[in-house]
């Protein structure tokens, strides 16, 4: 491995994953692959300042998701590394959230498998199908509020209300109260991040636990045909889940149900634009879009990075040495165009057969809405395609804004016209 190559990759690489620098991300990541499969790049979480693994390649990328005897996500687990502290530092009176208590994201076997299968029956595929109606007719009405217009901010008016009303619906969350959910969700993902922690996050993600623990009581005391009166019937049963695991669950599947989404259909939409030759096949079929979907996953997914993973034992990944509890990312983003793994990876093919992506993770944390997203970006842009054959961008391609959000690249904007 070339020592000058490294070091300027792994200099690029910080700038890139704390949101400081402007640079193409998948140029820096192409640098990275050059350099090696894993490098040591400096970073920053709550304050501290220290160096973490960065994962480039597929292959290795895949091992670390998972083989769970050799990596963890909980790093309380390790006992000499520390209780694994939040991101946040909230009082402990404060109702628990995803990122304040014990929640999916952070445990392992057996705590994880017995989370993960009290939600598991409502986000089967079966299940999953079955609200296409309900999608449909919800992108239907986003766009019957623009079109006479002929202009939108498809982020702010499609891509962002459509998954977060459907994961509403199915928590069965007063639609009153969505924009709260908008405000706190957008302050947590805009607010944290490697070298990011914005003061006021904490004071939303109280909020948000709070809205979360007046809701439980209410539908404890009026309970729906809803997920959570489902999640509080378990919980009243005991010894399967906990209040604190109970709006932690919660506040996960509203934040987690319609952030990565509204991203896959921002920057999808934006692929398309960008590729009008493409765009106008899959206009012309609309059952190429599933498969499409898969390719603009891989080509620029939602998610830049996994959440960090633990070394449990000392070890190593492709030839370099590893040391029990250090910190482990895989760059998702990077791997899903790894040059060992795909054909000319730096091209958008609408009509690639993508077998396998990293997009939604893998192994027992792999993205447990996945079906969902699936249907709601199919949904999404087929009916972009058909009722709006004419969009384009309503700026210059220069001028498109990109966000910073939980380490990953997204669009705050889409102005379009059609």
């Amino acid at each position: 491995m070339n020592n000058e190559r490294t070091t300027t990759a792994e200099q690029a690489a910080s700038g890139i994953f704390n949101g400081e620098n402007g640079l193409d991300p998948f140029a820096v990541f192409a640098q990275m692959r050059e350099a090696g499969p894993i490098l040591s790049v400096p970073v920053e979480m709550g304050g501290v300042k220290f160096r973490a693994w960065m994962v480039t390649r597929f292959d290795e990328a895949l091992e670390v998701l998972k083989n769970h005897r050799r990596f963890t996500v909980d790093r309380s687990s390790l006992d000499d590394q520390g209780a694994g502290e939040s991101f946040i530092q909230q009082d402990e009176s404060s109702p628990a959230t995803f990122f304040t208590g014990k929640s999916m994201l952070t445990v392992d076997e057996p705590d994880h498998r017995r989370l993960r299968g009290l939600v598991s029956k409502a986000f089967t595929p079966k299940y999953m199908e079955s609200l296409r109606p309900r999608v449909q007719e919800l992108a239907d009405q986003l766009l019957d509020r623009v079109q006479a217009d002929g202009e939108m901010d498809l982020v702010r008016d499609y891509a962002y209300p459509l998954p977060i009303n459907v994961i509403c619906d199915m928590l069965g969350i007063p639609e009153q109260d969505h924009a709260d959910i908008r405000l706190w969700s957008g302050a947590i993902a805009h607010g944290l991040g490697l070298g990011r922690h914005e003061p006021e996050v904490a004071e939303h993600m109280r909020a948000f636990g709070e809205y979360t623990a007046r809701l439980v009581h209410a539908k404890r005391v009026s309970p729906g045909d809803d997920l959570i009166s489902q999640l509080i019937a378990i919980e009243e049963e005991g010894d399967r889940l906990s209040e604190q695991e109970l709006y932690s669950m919660i506040t996960l599947l509203v934040f987690a149900g319609h952030e990565t989404t509204s991203n896959l259909i921002a920057t999808g939409s934006l692929m398309l634009l960008d590729h009008p030759e493409q765009s106008a096949k899959l206009q012309r079929d609309l059952s190429l879009v599933p498969a499409a979907v898969e390719e603009l996953l891989r080509f620029n997914g939602p998610s830049t990075i996994a959440g960090p993973r633990f070394a449990l034992e000392d070890t190593e990944i492709a030839g370099q040495a590893i040391r029990r509890g250090d910190m482990i990312f895989p760059v998702l983003k990077s791997a899903n165009r790894d040059e060992l793994k795909f054909d000319d990876p730096e091209t958008l093919d609408l009509a690639r057969n993508v077998t396998r992506h990293l997009a939604f993770g893998n192994g027992i944390h792999m993205c447990l809405g996945t079906p969902l997203a699936r249907i709601e970006a199919d949904i999404a842009f087929s009916t972009l395609l058909r009722r709006l054959p004419e969009l384009k961008l309503a700026i210059p391609r220069e001028d498109v804004t990109w966000s910073f959000a939980l380490s990953s690249q997204g669009l705050s904007a889409l102005p379009v016209k059609f």
